[in-house]
């Protein structure tokens, strides 16, 4: 299935200066597949090794981690040369080997002609480990996720109906009837279905949503395998608590991220630690108050008040229990949770953007009401995000951010058509990739 990341590949393979590559991001977002593919249609071999799994290959780099070596003993394992330029070297989960990562610096130094990916579910845990020695300076690293609604639609033989989507949103011109409500439709399923690629797989195979769960469930089961892996006993409690939570803590009407709402009496310092190894393991989405929604945004948001959002929206329908007929009647319905479950999802897509997530929530003064869910900064200004899960889209707290701060436009999403009107422009829930 086609991905976004395979042409940042492309562009890494094509650097004059290119650095040995370095792809972080969750379990089960499709790292090994993608890299893998994309080795065999570019290169004329690949050289894979999984360092987790392979405890001879990950040996090698126990003494002397000289580029030439390290390829001279691959070569033997694998029975196969190792070309400069012409062979893919991939070490996979190589945070299973502190040396084979620092072996990346010599690379980069000493053997720059050949070409080495790794990757890591767990990557960004593992570096935070007492003396991990990180090739700082000496690779490029790129972040993977889950498959947003764009590749979804890739993946459902819905190429021309994406190229659409993106020309109105470009335009601000409404989308036809026919296709508006037909990607309203996918949308709806991608609610369900998400953009974890065993999720995606299952579902195209079966054409059915009933078994999708099944595999949502097994992804979130090796989730809480690897937070008692990479943590200790007593510190894994607490990551898996803190997890557990999400979904009570999305359910209230104020969404920010409570402690008390994991254990009666929990605060920070219980579980402060918990919430930073779920954000480094980028298995949820934190998204920090603004103490002022100025630019430049990130030097106002307020780092102990946020809200904690899935990494991925498929996994939060089915982690909720949220009956899938509920989601597919959607406008239909009138259910608080969609609501939760619509930003989760708008927090996702902005995430892959690389927007930082940020919002912003009245102060008591002002009754403490008034709350726009995101905010982004855009050049000079700053743009207020409001999400709406139908086509209801009264909003008095957009309105009230907008009096009082002025901001450049206002972007709504919900379930109607494309449109820019009163400075507020109009984006369809399935349009949230184009921004």
């Amino acid at each position: 299935m086609q991905r976004l990341i395979t042409n940042e590949l492309l562009e890494w393979k094509n650097q004059k200066r290119r650095m040995p590559l370095l792809v972080y991001g969750a379990r089960q977002v499709g790292k090994t597949h993608i890299i893998k593919e994309f080795g065999g249609e570019n290169y004329k071999n690949t050289a894979y090794v999984n360092l987790e799994t392979n405890a001879l290959v990950n040996g090698f780099f126990d003494d002397d981690i000289e580029p030439k070596k390290i390829i001279m003993r691959l070569e033997t394992h694998l029975k196969e040369r190792i070309l400069p330029n012409d062979t893919l070297i991939f070490f996979d989960e190589v945070q299973a080997s502190e040396r084979a990562l620092t072996s990346l610096k010599y690379f980069n130094e000493n053997a720059p002609e050949y070409h080495i990916a790794a990757a890591g579910s767990l990557l960004g845990v593992a570096i935070k480990r007492e003396n991990f020695s990180f090739p700082v300076g000496n690779v490029d690293s790129k972040t993977m996720f889950p498959f947003d609604f764009e590749e979804f639609l890739w993946s459902q033989n819905e190429e021309r109906l994406a190229q659409m989507i993106k020309k109105c949103f470009i335009e601000d011109s409404p989308m036809p009837k026919g296709l508006h409500e037909r990607a309203i439709e996918l949308y709806k399923i991608y609610l369900i279905v998400g953009g974890m690629p065993r999720a995606i797989l299952e579902y195209n195979e079966t054409n059915s949503l009933l078994t999708v769960p099944d595999k949502q469930n097994k992804i979130i089961n090796d989730y809480i395998a690897d937070m008692a892996k990479y943590a200790d006993e007593h510190e894994a409690i607490k990551i898996r608590a803190a997890y557990n939570s999400i979904t009570a803590q999305l359910a209230k009407n104020n969404k920010k991220f409570q402690y008390k709402v994991i254990q009666k009496g929990g605060s920070a310092t219980i579980f402060g630690e918990a919430i930073d190894w779920l954000d480094t393991a980028k298995v949820v989405n934190k998204c920090n108050s603004l103490n002022e929604p100025t630019v430049p945004l990130d030097v106002y948001k307020d780092l102990t008040s946020f809200k904690l959002y899935m990494s991925d929206t498929g996994l939060l329908t089915m982690k909720s229990k949220m009956p899938q007929d509920i989601i597919m009647s959607l406008g239909n319905i009138d259910n608080k949770f969609l609501g939760a479950i619509a930003e989760n999802y708008v927090a996702q897509h902005l995430t892959r953007k690389g927007i930082d997530l940020l919002y912003w929530r009245s102060d008591s003064k002002n009754g403490g009401k008034a709350e726009v869910d995101f905010v982004m900064q855009d050049g000079s200004g700053i743009v207020p995000i409001e999400v709406k899960a139908g086509d209801n889209v009264t909003s008095k707290s957009l309105s009230v951010f907008v009096k009082k701060f002025k901001p450049k436009y206002s972007i709504r999403i919900s379930t109607k058509n494309f449109g820019f009107e009163n400075g507020i422009k109009s984006v369809p829930l399935y349009a949230v990739f184009c921004i």
